[in-house]
């Protein structure tokens, strides 16, 4: 991992399970836009947003309830000059028991200050991480991106 990609961490009083089991729900707290299986090893799932941010994501590391790898394995956005930015890169959660806490790391791999995207990217990634996927955890109830129409 290189030092200058994105990371954010998050700290909860729910078990490593309960927050394993939230960020699986990528329905829940990241986009209802998502077609496939957000929770098996080897499964592919679809990510869109109207027609600004488009991918495919492989799941290529699933170790309950420590760590989940996502690869982007194709990825489109309309409003940069290289269109496949990010195709490639690794998302990464990872849970780890500190003191009688769980904290939950989000490492976008790959993802770095020099890409286009970076700004709206990190921006994006820390609200759902921090507020969306935070509150999935602690309440329940995330505030996922909702199906368009």
């Amino acid at each position: 991992m290189n030092t200058q990609d994105f990371t954010t961490t998050i700290l909860v009083d729910q078990t490593p399970k309960e927050a394993f089991d939230a960020f699986n729900n990528v329905r829940g707290w990241w986009s209802q836009e998502i077609e496939g299986s957000t929770s098996m090893l080897n499964s592919d799932f679809n990510y869109h947003y109207n027609d600004s941010h488009l991918c495919t994501i492989k799941i290529t590391e699933f170790k309950p309830p420590q760590k989940v790898v996502w690869l982007m394995t194709n990825n489109y956005f309309n409003f940069t000059e290289d269109k496949k930015e990010l195709t490639g890169t690794k998302i990464i959660f990872e849970t780890r028991q500190k003191d009688k806490k769980t904290e939950v790391t989000f490492t976008h791999e790959g993802l770095v200050p020099n890409l286009e995207c970076f700004d709206i990217c990190s921006n994006a990634w820390s609200q759902y991480v921090q507020q969306s996927l935070y509150n999935l955890i602690t309440t329940g109830k995330g505030s996922p991106t909702l199906k368009e129409g």
